[in-house]
């Protein structure tokens, strides 16, 4: 019997290796579908229905992909939810639903968290001054950003980081000095933190009449877009606005794309162009599909994004998102929000998972 404590050494393994080949992906995922549709009830019940078994799934292609919004209606969980270590949740902007992510251990998730993270952003660098542009993991305990950040700075900060916001709004004074005494020692500085934090930053040092140019090797983190900002803009005004008020390069402007959902994050290499391409580590794979058919569109075409992350040894692999995209040759570009026929097949998806979960037609 494969156990829960052998996957998870498995899976160490996995995301500290250096060579892992299609097929070695292929077999992965194949033993961790066979996992969860034992132990995953209404996960094995959406499969049943659509006559897909640890018998007939030959590849990571073939497992049936979850729609991200089930996680707003049943407890995705191979394990009892009850004693999750950690329940991640998500924000809570439609319907005020909150989708949860029920984590028997934050073991996994930390290990690929640090490990793409060192690969995509830190490169050859090995601590870094950061301030932080959002709120602790003590005041989001259910936010796997706020925990993400918070390893973050843990692994990859030096004794001098700081936390930015604090009474739910951004210390401009305080980041003002922080940034100023970068410029004054040369040392390199990370700012880190939500999109729409940025923006904020943008409006209250313009008011200030302020600017930086950060000493050489600093960067900029942003992640989860605008979020139903009432102020949004463009990415390319976005990403000049970064370079320009901060003094760091686009090609330094770093940004990443994950869920609450996954535990694997992706990033681009920069925004010199966008939108940029996004590109994962060895143990996430992305599909682009159509929704109502569930096959895959021709490359250059756009497509719903269907994410297989073996770091989700716990809920189900592989989620169909409701982002658009479409595949190139070494990634994937985001194209934002699905909208029309696409959101559509989203929402039916939703409906026969919730239909297949409960055992009903």
């Amino acid at each position: 019997m494969y156990s829960q404590h052998d996957m998870i050494n498995d899976l160490v393994k996995i995301i500290g290796s250096e060579t892992f080949s299609n097929e070695d992906f292929d077999a992965f995922a194949l033993k961790l579908f066979r996992y969860q549709y034992t132990n995953n009830k209404p996960f094995q019940r959406y499969c049943m229905q659509k006559g897909k078994t640890p018998r007939t799934v030959k590849t990571w292609k073939e497992i049936p992909p979850v729609p991200i919004n089930a996680f707003k209606e049943l407890p995705l969980s191979s394990s009892n939810p009850e004693e999750a270590e950690r329940v991640f949740m998500t924000s809570g902007t439609t319907k005020g639903i909150k989708g949860k992510h029920y984590h028997p251990t934050v073991e996994v998730f930390d290990v690929s968290m640090k490990t793409s993270f060192k690969q995509y952003f830190m490169k050859e660098a090995g601590r870094i001054r950061m301030g932080i542009l959002f709120p602790t993991e003590k005041e989001l305990p259910n936010s796997s950003l706020a925990h993400y950040l918070a390893m973050v700075l843990k692994e990859f900060g030096t004794d001098k980081s700081v936390y930015l916001i604090q009474d739910q709004s951004v210390a401009i004074e305080l980041l003002i000095q922080e940034l100023e005494d970068a410029e004054k020692t040369g040392e390199p500085y990370a700012l880190l933190g939500a999109t729409f934090s940025f923006v904020h930053v943008f409006d209250e040092l313009e008011k200030r009449n302020k600017s930086f140019s950060l000493p050489a090797g600093s960067r900029i983190f942003d992640t989860g877009g605008f979020k139903n900002q009432s102020k949004e803009m463009g990415l390319d005004e976005f990403y000049d606005r970064l370079s320009s008020t901060f003094g760091v390069g686009r090609e330094e402007c770093i940004n990443m794309y994950g869920m609450t959902e996954l535990s694997t994050q992706f990033y681009d290499h920069g925004n010199v162009e966008v939108p940029s391409v996004k590109s994962g580590p060895h143990w996430i794979r992305t599909r682009v599909v159509n929704p109502l058919t569930g096959e895959d569109v021709p490359p250059g075409e756009k497509g719903v994004l269907v994410h297989c992350d073996l770091a989700n040894f716990n809920s189900v692999t592989t989620i169909l998102t409701e982002d658009l995209g479409v595949e190139t040759y070494n990634g994937f570009l985001l194209l934002g929000r699905v909208q029309g026929t696409e959101a559509k097949g989203c929402s039916l998806a939703v409906e026969e998972f919730i239909r297949a979960s409960k055992g009903t037609r």
